[in-house]
């Protein structure tokens, strides 16, 4: 620690925390380290130490604190090696210290400096918020060509940027969160480190939708009890049985997520009591290579023997492990006490390949998931090589092909190729080859025609027929669900409106000189001012193709070969920054409710928010600001993509203004159950009714009200009158407006 600390921090009580952070981080390296190895991460910390002495964080803890805590991860929850964790350590100095990058190669070698480089590219990027988020995530997956090691290294930093999250302001919360739950999760759920990406998407979660986290998170912890007791209960025979049968195994019991529960509860619109998975068990054998799968297979015949299996739910990703490396067997069993139970049957090397992902496949070479997992990085690259590719457009590829479960289909060869699910016939013929996509007219899935639009489904036989006349469509791009074939689709569409432009080129040029005026980029920029198109290829393109018509220049005034637009109207929009700095003005706080006339904003059809809810302004460009919830299906793409776009917003009272919000009613069908609903919305609380529409199907109603109320106070007691109502079972709030209801 420096002499000149402020006195307020006890010295040595935090020479002693850091001493303990580091001894924990040594722990953590024990199994796979010798002599120098240890060596290098003392120098490491050592050189950290002193270039981080003066700096705290947020939380006014010493800012060594972070990288050791950022080192730990690395070591402890990755599993990788020395090489990461020097860089862990050394991962701020370059950015935030003297030190260069050239002092630590003179140190280190040239592979800590080079994955230091990568670390530092992609450091500011996210956390100035001040440019493009999309642009910035594409950067950061330019590193994974050069050392995969980078981007697990911004995962662990991420994580614990997450765990500190508590001590900043609210609008950094909300915009780290989104941010996480956007891109750094679904990143480490495609690197195989499946528990720190639920961790990422539960702290997203506590800081996106707190309510419901904190409700979620107590039930769980009140129904623990009896959860470890069924748990017990439920493998004591499957222990005897494999105990009988000499097996060497370990088996766990673990608890959802809660992010996953809620996922769960809105996929399904269930409660929280009504969701029979609430747990899963894990059977872990240890094995050698040869017997993995013989060994699974003989672990599930012991459990069915004493459980019933529910057979649409056999998940067998041993035979075909996942494209992340993914190994597993999943079945779903009736239990004791007619409760559902999953169980997942795995061996050692499968569970730590499928807890520490990446970092795990270098351990065991010659496992098959290493094909898969360079594969999948060689997809990203090709992404990353198509240089006209527009950002936003990649990010939100790269999360589909992220996202999504894959289905495996075969050629007529019987070659094995995998795709997202949903697939469509044209994304198998691009995965074949882009001419093949190109030019597919049909296909035939399993000796049946079929058009390009049909979706694939595991285990299909695909044939693709071709024609040299046809070409890429418009269309095309709602067929598919790969990034491949959509960049390659855009890329053929794109040549194709050149050659087109082309030919809108020829057709101004021949009116200009008819005319007289030169064809010169200040005549051209005159007509892109005017049409307000931004660039001359769409002009051209549009000419070419009749949209615009220039037979007639009559708007325009010719002087000496140059035109000038004569009308004066035609105003120059003002540029975003303007707009934003206008709105922001000097509080950066959009107070909704007062002066309505002095901002113009929206309330936003995709969620509905009325006074009362969490919510932020989001600045467009032409329809002034959007209102959103915070937990709008909308609002994480926003905040991670558009930070600088987002207004902190606050309502203020306002109790004369009616707000459009939707509720959803089940129930029994009781004759008269209509006019009890009504008598409560329109008597009791003198609520205006919208729209109203049930249906009723074998004795059960649902269904939906839009209504106008003044805001979520007032909502929240309607609905807890019309839950008193007899008959209803069930009453909530729609989320996300109703197609039917604009």
């Amino acid at each position: 620690m420096s002499d000149h600390e402020t006195p307020v921090y006890n010295a040595d009580a935090e020479k002693e925390t850091i001493l303990k952070s580091y001894r924990a981080l040594l722990r953590a390296c024990k199994p796979n380290i010798d002599k120098g190895d240890k060596k290098q991460i003392r120098l490491a910390f050592d050189i950290a130490l002193e270039a981080h002495k003066d700096m705290r964080r947020k939380t006014g803890e010493p800012y060594i604190l972070h990288p050791l805590s950022v080192a730990l991860i690395v070591a402890e929850e990755i599993g990788l090696g020395t090489t990461a964790i020097v860089c862990a350590l050394l991962h701020d100095v370059v950015e935030d210290t003297h030190l260069t990058l050239d002092d630590i190669e003179k140190t280190f070698g040239k592979k800590v400096a080079s994955i230091i480089d990568g670390l530092t590219k992609i450091a500011g990027v996210f956390d100035q918020g001040s440019s493009l988020q999309a642009e910035n995530f594409r950067k950061m997956l330019l590193t994974l060509s050069d050392d995969v090691r980078v981007i697990l290294i911004k995962l662990a930093d991420r994580l614990h940027n997450m765990r500190t999250l508590d001590s900043m302001p609210r609008d950094k919360q909300l915009k780290i969160a989104s941010e996480t739950a956007y891109l750094y999760a679904p990143l480490a759920h495609r690197l195989g480190l499946y528990s720190i990406k639920i961790e990422m998407e539960d702290l997203a979660m506590k800081y996106t939708e707190p309510e419901i986290y904190n409700e979620l998170s107590e039930k769980l912890q009140q129904t623990k009890r009896e959860r470890t007791k069924f748990i017990n209960e439920f493998i004591e025979p499957i222990k005897e049985e494999l105990d009988k049968q000499e097996c060497k195994y370990e088996i766990k019991g673990r608890s959802k997520s809660v992010h996953s529960i809620w996922v769960k509860m809105k996929k399904q619109g269930v409660s929280f009591e009504e969701i029979y998975d609430l747990f899963a068990i894990r059977v872990i054998l240890d094995t050698n290579l040869d017997d993995e799968k013989a060994m699974c297979w003989k672990a599930y015949s012991i459990i069915t023997d004493f459980y019933h299996p529910n057979p649409d739910r056999l998940r067998d990703w041993i035979s075909t492990p996942k494209a992340n490396g993914y190994e597993s067997l999943h079945t779903t069993v009736m239990g004791p006490s007619g409760k559902w139970v999953e169980v997942q049957i795995r061996t050692k090397r499968m569970d730590e390949i499928a807890e520490k992902g990446y970092a795990a496949h270098w351990k065991y070479k010659e496992s098959a998931a290493e094909t898969a997992l360079d594969e999948w990085i060689h997809r990203i690259r090709e992404l990353l090589d198509n240089p006209e590719a527009d950002a936003m457009d990649f990010v939100d590829e790269f999360k589909l092909n992220l996202f999504s479960d894959e289905i495996f289909v075969f050629t007529p060869t019987g070659e094995l190729i995998t795709l997202p699910s949903n697939a469509t016939a044209l994304d198998f013929a691009f995965e074949i080859h882009t001419d093949i996509g190109s030019k597919c007219i049909g296909a035939k899935v399993n000796h049946k025609l079929v058009p390009l639009s049909h979706k694939l489904l595991s285990g299909d036989q695909v044939e693709i027929l071709t024609s040299n006349k046809q070409t890429p469509k418009e269309d095309w791009l709602n067929y598919v669900v790969t990034a491949k074939a959509k960049s390659k689709i855009k890329n053929a569409l794109k040549e194709e409106k050149k050659s087109v432009a082309e030919d809108g080129k020829e057709i101004l040029e021949r009116k200009f000189r008819h005319l007289k005026i030169h064809f010169n980029t200040d005549n051209i920029n005159e007509l892109l001012a005017y049409y307000k198109i931004p660039t001359s290829l769409e002009l051209f393109y549009r000419i070419a193709k009749g949209a615009i018509d220039v037979q007639d220049l009559k708007d325009f005034a010719e002087d000496k070969g140059s035109i000038k637009a004569r009308v004066t109207h035609r105003v120059e929009p003002h540029s975003l920054e303007q707009i934003v700095k206008h709105v922001r003005g000097s509080s950066d706080m959009l107070v909704l409710g007062e002066n309505l006339e002095r901002i113009d904003y929206k309330l936003s059809p995709c969620c509905n928010p009325i006074p009362g809810d969490d919510v932020f302004g989001f600045i467009t460009i032409n329809e002034g600001i959007k209102i959103h919830r915070v937990n709008c299906p909308n609002a994480i793409q926003l905040m991670s993509n558009y930070a600088y776009r987002i207004v902190k917003a606050k309502w203020t009272n306002q109790q004369q203004i009616a707000f459009l919000a939707g509720i959803k009613i089940t129930g029994i069908d009781q004759v008269g159950v209509v006019s009890k609903i009504s008598k409560v919305i329109s008597s009791e609380l003198k609520v205006n009714m919208r729209s109203i529409s049930i249906e009723s199907i074998d004795g059960i109603f649902e269904g939906t009200i839009m209504l106008f109320v003044h805001d979520t106070h007032h909502l929240t007691k309607l609905i807890q009158k019309l839950k008193d109502v007899q008959g209803i079972l069930t009453v909530s709030r729609i989320d996300t407006s109703q197609k039917n209801n604009s």
